[in-house]
């Protein structure tokens, strides 16, 4: 302090106002990029879903500027709602968020908890708050993700124990949101329900993401995707009858998106194996082992009976 000072006060200079900010450098020191390229490369399309959660990076970053200048800035609000039907990159997208803001100092160690109700509310009085609270002893310093969030409200069964769940949740996000990130996620009219009835934890969600299903194309893409990270590929002519099992698929109840499209490409899989084992006497090449070909497509029962795989064989989409 200097020795003109008055008591309370300090010799820190506030920062001029022309003070330059190199906020592209800023961006590239965060590596935030690198994770934005990761989300490109992991899923495709939902472009409305990856611009919105730029600009929530875009956001934290100049909050962050802010703080350094010496700025008035307050810990935002980030708790979240990802709404969207099944198997349209939820969870992929609050894994990559957890890293981003992790990356940019606003949690401490950017990992990722994913819950449903069975991990929080307890069967009897009293199991509930010790599995609540073990759930976000768990989740601190990073992202807590909760499937199906509206089936923690069941206001039709007097003697259910989500609500005290709840409780716990709105007082936690409140009082440690510099320290966790919730992210409630499922389908959107069912969350618009429970926001309808728990104003509480409405107020508390500053960013509402809703995941829109993908187009046939898209869903080519994501199928072409999945297999070159397994190193198998489609022929001209499998590509062909794959296009119309989506085409076909997406008709179909239970159709779960990127979810049905990997059910169906294990099965392809499966299929070629057995069509493989059947010429295990032939000679065989590397190609042969990474080549789908129509017949491990149009096998599914899709084409003959009109009624997807998973659900003749009780492996469906929860």
């Amino acid at each position: 302090m200097n020795a003109g000072a008055q008591p309370g006060e300090t010799d820190t200079q506030p920062v001029p106002d022309d003070t330059p900010v190199d906020l592209e450098a800023a961006f590239r020191d965060s590596q935030v990029q690198e994770v934005l390229d990761k989300l490109d490369r992991e899923l495709v399309g939902l472009k409305p879903v990856k611009t919105r959660i730029r600009e929530i990076a875009a956001l934290l970053l100049v909050d962050r500027l802010r703080r350094q200048l010496g700025l008035i800035t307050e810990t935002p609000t980030l708790h979240m709602s990802f709404t969207g039907n099944p198997g349209t990159g939820k969870t992929t997208v609050a894994l990559r968020m957890a890293e981003i803001l992790h990356r940019l100092g606003y949690v401490r160690q950017g990992h990722l908890v994913a819950v449903t109700r069975d991990d929080l509310v307890g069967q009897y009085i009293g199991h509930t708050a010790p599995k609540t609270k073990e759930v976000l002893k768990r989740a601190m310093g990073g992202v807590l993700f909760i499937d199906e969030a509206y089936y923690l409200y069941r206001p039709e069964n007097e003697r259910d124990y989500g609500q005290e769940a709840i409780e716990i949740l709105l007082q936690i996000m409140e009082n440690n949101r510099d320290d966790l990130v919730v992210i409630l996620a499922g389908y959107k009219d069912k969350m618009d329900r429970f926001f309808l009835s728990n104003p509480g934890m409405r107020s508390r969600i500053a960013h509402h993401l809703d995941f829109p299903d993908y187009a046939a194309e898209e869903l080519m893409g994501i199928a072409s995707l999945m297999l070159a990270q397994v190193q198998y590929r489609f022929s001209p002519e499998a590509e062909k009858a794959f296009g119309d099992y989506i085409h076909r698929r997406m008709k179909m109840p239970h159709f779960a998106n990127a979810r049905s499209i990997r059910n169906a490409l294990d099965r392809a899989r499966l299929r070629q194996a057995n069509r493989l084992f059947a010429r295990a006497r032939e000679r065989l090449t590397k190609r042969d082992l990474m080549l789908l070909e129509p017949e491990d497509i149009v096998a599914s029962r899709v084409f003959s009976e009109g009624v997807p795989d998973e659900q003749l064989s009780g492996a469906g989409p929860k």
